[in-house]
């Protein structure tokens, strides 16, 4: 399974960016999706995580501004962010846990810079 991230960009504090990810290739079942982020000097941390019946997790952080969707028929997940910070500026990818009915597998999207400006 291949991720593909787009949506990445410059923007300025207080502005939005929307996410998207798209899955393709081979695969049985794809289960939790979801948004990570790796700011330079820092260790990559979730940002927002979305099961396949729906249910979602966001980081304190992110709360109130930032949203994670899924659409099972393109799979696809997106991450509407809102009202950013100079310190949402970071590589965000994607993550996909899947299986082929007998094994799970984790896969991750190549990344995508989102910039925000003061």
């Amino acid at each position: 399974v291949q991720l593909q991230a787009s949506g990445g960009g410059l923007v300025q504090a207080g502005g939005s960016l929307r996410l998207s990810c798209a899955a393709s290739g081979s695969f049985f079942r794809l289960n939790a999706m979801g948004w990570y982020r790796q700011a330079p000097g820092k260790e990559r941390e979730p940002v927002a995580t979305i099961t396949s019946g729906g249910s979602t997790n966001y980081a304190d952080s992110v709360k109130g501004r930032f949203t994670i969707s899924r659409d099972n028929a393109k799979n696809t997940v997106y991450l509407q962010m809102k009202s950013l910070k100079p310190e949402d500026t970071a590589v965000y990818y994607c993550n996909l846990a899947w299986d082929d009915s007998n094994d799970e597998y984790d896969s991750w999207g190549q990344g995508t810079q989102v910039t925000v400006s003061s």
